[in-house]
């Protein structure tokens, strides 16, 4: 545009930043995508997405110099061969952690779009009731009714497969065909419906991997590859460069700018609106000015409060957003790294089709209807049961032709379920800027203070004790339970830090994502959360954005922001 001058920027480019791209384009706005890191072409620059273990150097294993160079990204799968350069370095963008925190970036085109999960679960009614009910931080503004016809719209265009279980805890949705379970994991379902009565259940995942195809997107169902954190060049599972993106660019409303850091949103506190935001080109090290009639942050929940907290700080010393007290406080994640695994008998003579990259789900049963526990809140189990392959150690068949002999046919079957628990809003978890470290390119840095409380310590002994009580009561053998190493940012589902609220004094964005001090600024990213539910949340930050943009558009029209 002339004059570096739109009608909304959109800052960065993941799950929730594409969705905001796409909606203000479709609604007829000028709009610029700004992303931090490079970017990434569809089909194109997926280069490792053809790849087998034995195409890399080192089998796909993580070096011992990338090791050396990642301490933070080491400490979980995120580092290996196949992803390398795909997660943040910390050697370019550090972070400070006066407690441990494991956080892991995408900064490119698409984000953690492109390597997320996509498990993909809404919230239930409970949900954003229960911090009113209990008397934890603030409640939601917002009630199930006013985001369920937003999982609509967000679940028919991205393509999530799943059943429609009728359960109150797991509301249903717009769904394709289930990928579905595999005969075992259909067998241990119908156990665990008779062990405890119809009270737990073994469902299909949901998940943003198509069955069938959208050729109105140029995206053909899932492959069975599991190979969906390389890129997928069919487009087989929701992605920005799969999904929106085209979407956007294809209206000629949208630009996209990457390698542009967004150091501080632009703020006239006389009109008390942002006028658009400043940028770091990261090439050149050149500052920029982008003008805009209105700003979404989407650059994921930290990233996005680092940008208030360092906006407008000649009003606000804490920044833009900071007038409650709140900006930088509540952060969440969900806890989990702890379950069960356990060994199946029988079914030798079954096996399964391809690599689903999907698997089964146990919603959450505890402090639900009658059920209630020396804590609040509860979890869901996320697992799968397969055979082992060609790359089991088969100690007594160690060598020539009866290794490989034994090694053509599959191994025995187990299964293995891990549980992922809500984690409490609390003030005293928090992030705050520190401006003694700098990263690359001398902008301050985060420092994480953040930790999971008494609350998350009673539900992790039921999260480990309940999945070795159901694997034992379906009759499996040597069920052996964890808990394993976890610190908050584990989960990469980080949340709150600038939180949606009914009151300007306690929250820092209203019902529909704006920020109390500039009402033209929308958040609508994991920051937003004002809890975390125990499930996925990226659906809901799809829901919630594509609900935003659409207010936005029409505040517009009547001249109110």
């Amino acid at each position: 545009m002339a004059d570096n001058v739109y009608d909304a920027i959109v800052v960065g480019s993941g799950i929730s930043g594409g969705w905001a791209a796409k909606e203000l384009a479709e609604k007829g706005l000028k709009v610029l995508m700004l992303e931090r890191g490079r970017n990434i072409e569809h089909i194109k620059d997926y280069v490792n997405a053809h790849n087998e273990a034995w195409n890399y150097p080192h089998r796909d294993v993580a070096t011992q110099e990338m090791k050396a160079l990642e301490p933070v990204i080491k400490r979980d799968y995120p580092l290996n061969e196949s992803t390398y350069g795909m997660w943040e370095s910390h050697q370019t963008s550090p972070y400070v952690e006066k407690k441990r925190f494991d956080w892991y970036r995408g900064y490119h085109v698409g984000g953690r779009s492109l390597l997320w999960g996509r498990q993909s679960y809404r919230l239930n009614e409970e949900d954003f009731m229960a911090n009113a009910k209990e008397g934890i931080a603030v409640d939601w503004p917002i009630r199930y009714n006013d985001l369920a016809p937003w999982y609509d719209y967000v679940e028919r265009f991205a393509g999530i497969s799943g059943n429609r279980d009728g359960l109150d805890v797991l509301p249903d949705g717009q769904y394709q065909p289930a990928m579905p379970l595999n005969v075992v994991e259909k067998d241990l379902a119908k156990r665990l419906q008779k062990a405890f009565k119809g009270t737990r259940h073994i469902i299909n995942g949901r998940c943003a991997n198509m069955t069938e195809p959208k050729p109105e997107q140029n995206r053909v169902n899932c492959q069975y590859r599991n190979k969906c954190w390389l890129g997928c060049p069919f487009g087989g599972y929701f992605s920005t460069q799969s999904s929106t993106l085209p979407v956007a660019m294809a209206t000629g409303n949208l630009t996209v700018r990457p390698f542009s850091i967004v150091t501080r949103v632009l703020y006239d506190k006389d009109k008390k609106r942002a006028t658009g935001v400043e940028i770091l080109d990261s090439e050149n090290n050149q500052t920029y000015e982008f003008k805009s009639k209105i700003v979404f942050l989407n650059a994921s929940a930290l990233n996005s409060v680092w940008m208030l907290m360092n906006s407008a700080t000649d009003v606000w010393d804490g920044g833009l957003g900071s007038s409650s007290g709140e900006l930088g406080h509540n952060i969440m994640d969900h806890h989990f790294r702890v379950g069960a695994s356990a060994d199946v008998e029988g079914f030798e003579d079954k096996y399964y089709y391809g690599r689903r990259p999907s698997g089964f789900y146990i919603p959450r049963f505890r402090n639900w209807g009658d059920d209630k526990r020396d804590y609040v809140r509860g979890f869901g189990y996320q697992g799968s049961a397969s055979r082992t392959g060609w790359n089991r150690n088969v100690a007594e068949m160690g060598i020539g032709a009866d290794l490989k002999n034994t090694l053509s046919e599959p191994g025995s079957w187990s299964i293995g379920m891990t549980a992922f628990g809500e984690m409490l809003p609390n003030h005293d978890n928090k992030v705050y800027l520190n401006k003694a470290q700098k990263d690359k390119w001398g902008l301050p840095v985060l420092e994480m203070d953040v930790e999971i409380k008494e609350n998350e310590y009673a539900m992790r002994k039921d999260m480990m004790n309940d999945a070795v009580e159901m694997f034992e009561k379906m009759g499996l053998k040597n069920v052996r339970g964890y808990d394993a190493d976890y610190a908050p940012g584990m989960g990469i589902h980080e949340m709150g830090g600038a939180r949606m609220g009914r009151d300007p004094k306690s929250s820092v964005l209203n019902a529909h994502n704006q920020v109390w001090d500039a009402p033209n600024v929308f958040v609508t990213d994991g920051a937003a959360m004002t809890s975390a539910s125990c499930v996925n949340p990226s659906l809901t930050y799809m829901a919630l954005t594509a609900r935003a943009a659409n207010f936005a558009v029409e505040e517009l029209k009547k001249g109110n922001i």
